[in-house]
Protein backbone atom coordinates (compact mmCIF):
# COMPACT_ATOMS: atom_id res chain seq x y z
CA UNK A 1 0.00 0.00 0.00
CA UNK A 2 1.45 3.38 -1.17
CA UNK A 3 0.08 6.27 -0.55
CA UNK A 4 -2.64 8.39 -3.60
CA UNK A 5 -4.53 5.37 -4.08
CA UNK A 6 -1.13 3.30 -5.31
CA UNK A 7 -0.21 0.01 -4.26
CA UNK A 8 2.82 -1.67 -5.26
CA UNK A 9 4.48 -5.60 -5.35
CA UNK A 10 6.54 -7.61 -6.97
CA UNK A 11 5.72 -11.06 -9.31
CA UNK A 12 7.46 -14.10 -8.66
CA UNK A 13 10.23 -12.82 -11.11
CA UNK A 14 11.11 -10.29 -8.39
CA UNK A 15 9.87 -7.39 -11.05
CA UNK A 16 8.31 -4.50 -9.18
CA UNK A 17 4.61 -3.24 -10.63
CA UNK A 18 2.67 -0.48 -9.19
CA UNK A 19 -1.28 -0.22 -9.69
CA UNK A 20 -2.75 3.19 -9.18
CA UNK A 21 -6.86 3.00 -8.12
CA UNK A 22 -9.29 5.69 -8.89
CA UNK A 23 -10.53 5.57 -4.86
CA UNK A 24 -9.44 4.67 -1.40
CA UNK A 25 -12.16 2.36 -1.14
CA UNK A 26 -11.31 0.58 -4.73
CA UNK A 27 -7.55 0.16 -3.11
CA UNK A 28 -8.59 -1.23 -0.05
CA UNK A 29 -10.75 -3.58 -1.38
CA UNK A 30 -8.43 -5.05 -3.49
CA UNK A 31 -6.30 -5.37 -0.65
CA UNK A 32 -8.39 -6.97 1.36
CA UNK A 33 -8.93 -9.82 -1.35
CA UNK A 34 -5.44 -9.62 -1.71
CA UNK A 35 -5.14 -10.61 2.10
CA UNK A 36 -8.02 -13.32 1.72
CA UNK A 37 -6.45 -14.85 -1.42
CA UNK A 38 -3.17 -15.38 0.27
CA UNK A 39 -4.85 -16.80 3.61
CA UNK A 40 -6.22 -19.42 0.91
CA UNK A 41 -3.13 -19.56 -1.11
CA UNK A 42 -1.15 -20.94 2.31
CA UNK A 43 -1.09 -24.97 2.66
CA UNK A 44 -1.28 -23.57 6.98
CA UNK A 45 -0.61 -20.77 8.50
CA UNK A 46 0.69 -20.93 12.04
CA UNK A 47 0.57 -16.88 12.82
CA UNK A 48 -0.92 -13.78 12.05
CA UNK A 49 -1.83 -12.61 8.42
CA UNK A 50 -1.67 -9.05 8.21
CA UNK A 51 -2.19 -6.59 5.16
CA UNK A 52 -2.04 -2.64 5.68
CA UNK A 53 -5.39 -0.87 4.18
CA UNK A 54 -3.72 2.28 4.92
CA UNK A 55 -0.63 3.34 6.31
CA UNK A 56 -1.40 5.97 8.84
CA UNK A 57 0.80 8.85 10.14
CA UNK A 58 3.82 9.20 12.40
CA UNK A 59 5.61 6.70 14.21
CA UNK A 60 4.70 2.61 14.21
CA UNK A 61 2.84 1.87 17.64
CA UNK A 62 5.40 -0.89 20.15
CA UNK A 63 5.23 -2.99 22.43
CA UNK A 64 3.81 -0.94 26.20
CA UNK A 65 2.08 1.70 23.91
CA UNK A 66 -1.87 2.16 24.00
CA UNK A 67 -3.90 2.34 21.21
CA UNK A 68 -8.10 3.64 20.59
CA UNK A 69 -9.21 1.22 17.72
CA UNK A 70 -12.03 1.19 16.13
CA UNK A 71 -12.81 -2.76 14.16
CA UNK A 72 -15.13 -4.78 12.93
CA UNK A 73 -15.03 -8.78 13.15
CA UNK A 74 -15.94 -11.82 10.93
CA UNK A 75 -15.77 -14.99 10.94
CA UNK A 76 -13.86 -17.08 8.62
CA UNK A 77 -16.19 -19.18 6.65
CA UNK A 78 -16.24 -20.62 3.08
CA UNK A 79 -12.90 -19.15 2.21
CA UNK A 80 -14.58 -15.94 2.58
CA UNK A 81 -16.01 -12.84 4.71
CA UNK A 82 -18.56 -15.18 7.20
CA UNK A 83 -20.76 -13.34 9.46
CA UNK A 84 -19.63 -10.37 11.66
CA UNK A 85 -19.65 -11.43 15.32
CA UNK A 86 -18.05 -8.13 17.10
CA UNK A 87 -17.64 -4.28 16.01
CA UNK A 88 -17.36 -1.35 17.47
CA UNK A 89 -17.48 0.96 14.87
CA UNK A 90 -20.85 2.49 15.22
CA UNK A 91 -20.59 2.65 18.71
CA UNK A 92 -19.31 5.58 20.80
CA UNK A 93 -16.79 4.00 22.47
CA UNK A 94 -13.54 2.76 21.30
CA UNK A 95 -11.61 0.13 22.51
CA UNK A 96 -8.85 0.67 23.90
CA UNK A 97 -5.42 -1.52 24.44
CA UNK A 98 -1.61 -1.54 25.76
CA UNK A 99 0.42 -3.60 23.43
CA UNK A 100 1.77 -6.31 25.01
CA UNK A 101 -0.19 -6.35 28.34
CA UNK A 102 -2.22 -9.29 27.19
CA UNK A 103 -5.04 -8.12 27.53
CA UNK A 104 -6.50 -9.17 24.40
CA UNK A 105 -5.86 -12.28 21.88
CA UNK A 106 -2.46 -12.73 21.08
CA UNK A 107 -3.42 -12.05 17.36
CA UNK A 108 -4.22 -8.42 18.06
CA UNK A 109 -1.22 -7.98 20.08
CA UNK A 110 1.17 -8.98 17.25
CA UNK A 111 -0.98 -7.74 14.61
CA UNK A 112 -1.23 -4.50 15.89
CA UNK A 113 2.43 -3.83 15.95
CA UNK A 114 3.95 -0.96 13.85
CA UNK A 115 0.53 0.11 13.15
CA UNK A 116 0.01 4.20 13.26
CA UNK A 117 -2.90 6.73 14.04
CA UNK A 118 -5.20 6.87 11.17
CA UNK A 119 -3.64 3.39 10.33
CA UNK A 120 -6.27 0.47 8.67
CA UNK A 121 -5.11 -3.36 8.56
CA UNK A 122 -6.55 -6.60 8.24
CA UNK A 123 -5.79 -9.13 9.97
CA UNK A 124 -6.26 -12.94 9.76
CA UNK A 125 -6.13 -14.92 12.66
CA UNK A 126 -6.03 -18.69 12.90
CA UNK A 127 -7.69 -20.31 15.76
CA UNK A 128 -4.28 -20.76 17.91
CA UNK A 129 -4.15 -16.98 18.11
CA UNK A 130 -7.31 -16.49 18.52
CA UNK A 131 -9.73 -18.28 20.90
CA UNK A 132 -8.84 -21.23 20.12
CA UNK A 133 -10.56 -24.85 20.77
CA UNK A 134 -13.10 -23.00 23.04
CA UNK A 135 -14.44 -20.40 21.20
CA UNK A 136 -16.88 -18.19 22.58
CA UNK A 137 -20.05 -18.97 23.47
CA UNK A 138 -22.64 -18.00 20.85
CA UNK A 139 -20.58 -15.92 18.96
CA UNK A 140 -17.46 -17.87 17.49
CA UNK A 141 -17.73 -21.25 17.09
CA UNK A 142 -14.57 -23.27 18.32
CA UNK A 143 -11.39 -23.54 16.38
CA UNK A 144 -12.76 -20.56 13.99
CA UNK A 145 -10.17 -18.11 11.97
CA UNK A 146 -11.27 -14.58 12.36
CA UNK A 147 -11.08 -11.69 10.04
CA UNK A 148 -10.67 -8.18 11.55
CA UNK A 149 -10.45 -4.93 9.95
CA UNK A 150 -9.16 -2.58 12.21
CA UNK A 151 -8.57 1.09 12.51
CA UNK A 152 -6.30 3.17 14.92
CA UNK A 153 -7.73 6.25 15.86
CA UNK A 154 -5.52 7.08 18.65
CA UNK A 155 -1.84 6.39 20.23
CA UNK A 156 0.26 6.94 22.72
CA UNK A 157 3.23 6.07 22.38
CA UNK A 158 5.45 5.44 25.53
CA UNK A 159 9.14 6.12 24.35
CA UNK A 160 11.73 3.76 26.53
CA UNK A 161 14.65 6.02 27.02
CA UNK A 162 16.34 5.52 30.71
CA UNK A 163 17.22 8.50 33.18
CA UNK A 164 19.58 7.66 35.42
CA UNK A 165 16.76 6.41 37.80
CA UNK A 166 16.12 3.63 35.24
CA UNK A 167 12.22 5.88 34.92
CA UNK A 168 10.74 6.42 31.52
CA UNK A 169 11.55 9.68 31.08
CA UNK A 170 9.63 10.78 27.89
CA UNK A 171 6.02 9.53 26.19
CA UNK A 172 4.36 11.49 23.31
CA UNK A 173 0.50 11.93 22.82
CA UNK A 174 -1.25 12.13 19.73
CA UNK A 175 -4.78 13.93 19.93
CA UNK A 176 -7.90 11.63 18.90
CA UNK A 177 -9.68 12.68 15.61
CA UNK A 178 -13.69 12.72 16.51
CA UNK A 179 -14.54 9.09 16.89
CA UNK A 180 -17.85 10.19 15.23
CA UNK A 181 -17.87 7.44 12.37
CA UNK A 182 -17.67 9.37 8.80
CA UNK A 183 -18.70 8.61 5.53
CA UNK A 184 -15.27 6.78 4.58
CA UNK A 185 -15.25 4.65 7.17
CA UNK A 186 -16.32 0.76 7.51
CA UNK A 187 -18.53 -0.28 5.13
CA UNK A 188 -21.13 -3.14 5.74
CA UNK A 189 -19.90 -5.25 2.52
Amino acid sequence: VQPNNYSTFYDDQRQNWSIMFESEKAAMDFSKQVCIAKWNSSPLLDSVLCQDLLLGEGQGAEGGDSLEVAYTGWLLQNNGLGQVFDSNVNKDKLLRLKLGSGKVIKGWEEGMMGMKKGGRRYLIIPPAWAYGAQGVAGRVPPDSTLVFEVEVRRVKLVKESSGSDGQSVSSRDSPAPSPVPSSDGFSSD
